[in-house]
């Protein structure tokens, strides 16, 4: 009887390491489903610590009928002191499915959150991010990386394989996703709590404010999403049954 030893740089996808991509990419799904639809409501983003329909937005996107609606009633401030708050009744019918919205984005939350931490420690003390995704000394090239990015662009991508034989930009990419866009989307994402930031106050100063952490938020969202398409285009390209495969039932 003979037995076949694997390299631990050609073995398969972990058990663990499936799981946990497959609950993340589908609460995934359901915040980016319901970030939208909350964006919808309030297409306005601003910067600082305070903003809403009726103080001037960083920038704002036409992405439903609340877009600029204008649909107000004379403003009235609430004091004469300089940029006193104010407030005015709206005229206008708007788009409103925030409650649903946010109870299922904040439970979708909580599905990215636990196994990412669990997907975050285990990688860290089984030496999967080491192995695997942290690139090698001899891969730390600008030259090297050029050339993986110019073949991605011109679609030459490698056959798929069962396990994670990751390239230079693969790596890079996977390296920015967990441990800068992942962190960055979990604290914006607790900033923009109340309950949390009295507990914790510091996050506030991180990110300059509610709002601003709602901007940062949103740009790190936009980030990810990209960064999912051109995965899945990537995944197609280079074999789609036998990438679906390794990451599931396959060995």
């Amino acid at each position: 009887m003979t037995h076949q030893t694997i390299d631990s740089e050609h073995a398969p996808h972990k058990r663990w390491v499936k799981t946990a991509h497959w609950i993340i990419t589908l609460s995934f799904f359901a915040l980016v489903f319901t970030g939208g639809e909350m964006t919808m409501v309030h297409p306005r983003f601003y910067w600082g610590e305070v903003g809403n329909d009726l103080t001037p937005a960083l920038f704002e996107l036409p992405v439903s009928r609340n877009y600029q609606h204008g649909g107000w009633e004379k403003s009235v401030p609430f004091s004469e002191a300089v940029n006193a708050p104010v407030s005015a009744a709206r005229t206008y019918n708007i788009f409103n499915q925030n409650g649903w919205g946010r109870s299922l984005h904040f439970l979708a939350g909580w599905f990215l959150l636990v196994p990412g931490l669990i997907y975050f420690i285990a990688g860290i003390f089984t030496g999967h991010f080491r192995k695997h995704l942290w690139p090698k000394a001899k891969e730390s090239s600008l030259r090297l990386l050029w050339n993986d990015v110019i073949n991605h662009v011109r679609m030459q991508i490698p056959a798929a394989t069962n396990g994670p034989h990751y390239g230079l930009l693969q790596k890079s990419s996977y390296v920015v996703v967990i441990f800068f866009l992942m962190p960055v989307i979990v604290m914006t994402g607790m900033t923009m709590s109340p309950a949390i930031t009295a507990a914790y106050p510091f996050l506030l100063k991180i990110f300059f404010g509610a709002q601003s952490a709602r901007t940062i938020h949103f740009f790190a969202s936009s980030a990810l999403v990209l960064f999912l398409i051109v995965h899945v285009v990537m995944v197609i390209k280079s074999g789609f049954k036998q990438q679906i495969r390794s990451m599931t039932v396959g060995k």
